[in-house]
């Protein structure tokens, strides 16, 4: 298993490893389509990454850096399909994750996330993430944890 960068083509597999898990515990909302239809222009244009764990020639795994003010970058949209969760690709994509953001100049790495994601808030945690002091009001319904991490 291996992480690379976007490559034209992974649109698909960017928006399906993603709903897979948003279905599963959510209902999908208007930001996430927004985004998740279009990663170019919600994503990639502004400045901001999108990485993809592969097993093989397959993807199965994502997250991506969302530009968000200066020197901050949102990680979000990060999923793994379920065959390849305990297998180490979400850690992965983690580690390249932050190394993108510093590769990028980054200070701070912001995530939301939700209290019932129990594996990923682990996997946020163990990757040095802290509670904000004064969370912010978020897009998304389903947002009820909001961490970050400084560079």
């Amino acid at each position: 298993m291996f992480v690379r960068a976007f490559e034209p083509g992974d649109e698909v597999a960017f928006r399906e490893i993603n709903l897979e898990w948003i279905e599963r515990y959510f209902a999908v909302e208007a930001k996430d389509r927004e985004v998740l239809g279009d990663p170019q222009t919600h994503i990639l244009g502004p400045g901001g990454a999108i990485l993809i764990a592969m097993d093989g020639d397959v993807p199965v795994g994502v997250v991506s850096l969302m530009v968000m003010e200066s020197g901050t970058v949102e990680l979000a949209k990060m999923g793994v399909r379920p065959q390849a969760q305990g297998k180490g690709a979400g850690r992965m994509l983690m580690a390249a994750a932050v190394e993108k953001a510093r590769a990028m100049g980054m200070k701070r790495v912001y995530i939301e996330t939700n209290s019932v994601l129990g594996p990923a808030l682990k996997l946020y945690r163990d990757a040095g993430f802290k509670p904000l002091k004064e969370p912010k009001p978020s897009p998304y319904a389903r947002a009820d944890v909001q961490l970050e991490l400084w560079l």
